[in-house]
């Protein structure tokens, strides 16, 4: 081993197996720990990192596989064969037998292709998966414990231990029985890395105002204000809420002035119209800019102004950046997980900052509220749960 770990990574080596789930913020280390471990137990196999595209692309994990002289090619490496790909070719591996895995970000929810494939990979392989959030829900675990050999499929764990509402219009989980044992699974293959930090977050949530007459136009009256017409629907009432309330002026003057203050700012926003005001932003400021939606593929700029504008969905995780130490969340994002990976992109073992700023954009609109609470108590924003919202004076 040519690189040396810092001693959190050196400490959790042991307890990793075969089947574990390495977890740990954003920024802890997990890829050069997980690389370590496949050194040191595996590396008579050929290795198979499946990541996000961006790190595919970026060779982020080719790098840190070169630092202990693993490679691409047969003869020009001291371990096996490295290859590295994105979650959306995981199909491509499905007759791959007795190599080693590493299954960087957890995208094995639900029940999907992905998820299958991961579970076929799983038991024809030896592997570890890392994530910053392994799960919200014990439902969340299914391909995990799958995967482990606990239950046999995804029918059996449910049989077991979940109880559906018998008032919900669709399956809805109303409690889950034998909490002891999922525990004690969860426990059995979950390998946390902790980490003292050398940063500190510093996290502000600045006020912007929203205009109370039109929202109370859309809450009340169900009416599309962008298109002048009957909503249809909740989804829709609350896409039109949260377009009203992010595309406000005084949001976007919020944003004018962080950006005075802070040269160089990585922007996290929803949707198009979002980015359509923040590109005219810069535009008019004349600040170099760059995008990561699903569009556009842009790196990080470089000098000394710029602004990266990320599309929250495409681009929390995956990437990282050590030349800025300020994050804008412009609007609130549904799921708390995309909010921690978002603030983990800055918050990195080898950033040169010790203090890191985080802006969180938010209004006392009662969707902005309702987002907000759901986050901070680290769970998913649902629609349905809030199709109505109590009146608001704020």
């Amino acid at each position: 081993m040519t690189f040396e770990l810092f001693p959190h990574q050196k400490a959790v080596l042991p307890k990793i197996r075969n089947g574990s789930v390495l977890t740990g913020g954003v920024g802890t280390g997990k890829s050069l720990t997980a690389l370590a471990y496949y050194m040191k137990e595996e590396k008579h196999r050929d290795i198979y990192v499946i990541t996000t595209a961006k790190k595919r692309d970026s060779l982020e994990w080719n790098g840190d596989a070169a630092k202990y002289g693993i490679g691409t090619k047969r003869g020009a490496t001291v371990a096996g064969v490295l290859t590295v790909d994105s979650w959306n070719n995981i199909t491509d591996y499905d007759d791959v037998k007795d190599a080693f895995f590493i299954f960087d970000e957890q995208r094995v929810v639900g029940s999907g292709a992905w998820v299958k494939s991961f579970i076929k990979i799983a038991k024809a392989n030896r592997w570890i998966l890392l994530s910053a959030t392994p799960g919200d829900t014990w439902m969340d675990y299914i391909p995990l414990f799958v995967a482990n050999g606990f239950y046999k499929n995804r029918t059996a764990f449910i049989r077991r231990h979940v109880v559906y509402s018998r008032f919900s219009k669709f399956p809805k989980v109303d409690h889950y029985v034998e909490e002891n044992v999922l525990r004690r699974y969860r426990d059995r293959i979950l390998v946390d890395m902790p980490f003292d930090r050398h940063t500190t977050r510093h996290i502000k949530y600045v006020n912007t105002e929203y205009d109370r007459d039109k929202f109370k136009q859309i809450q009340k009256k169900r009416w599309n204000i962008f298109e002048e017409r009957p909503i249809r629907d909740v989804s829709e009432m609350f896409r039109v809420m949260r377009q009203l309330v992010n595309t406000d002026e005084d949001r976007i003057h919020n944003v004018v002035s962080l950006m005075e203050k802070h040269p160089r700012v990585i922007i996290f926003y929803n949707f198009n119209a979002e980015l359509k005001l923040l590109r005219k932003v810069c535009d008019e400021l004349e600040i170099t800019y760059a995008e990561w939606n699903g569009h556009k593929h842009q790196p990080v700029p470089e000098g000394e102004s710029w602004v990266y504008l990320v599309q929250y969905t495409s681009g929390n995780e995956g990437w990282n950046c050590i030349t800025t130490d300020t994050v804008i969340l412009y609007s609130l994002h549904y799921s708390h997980r995309v909010f921690e990976q978002s603030l983990g992109r800055i918050d990195r073992l080898n950033t040169p900052y010790k203090d890191l700023y985080y802006y969180v954009l938010v209004s006392k609109s009662p969707i902005d509220l309702a987002i907000l609470k759901t986050v901070r108590t680290k769970k998913n924003f649902n629609e349905e749960a809030f199709g109505k919202f109590p009146d608001s004076s704020l």
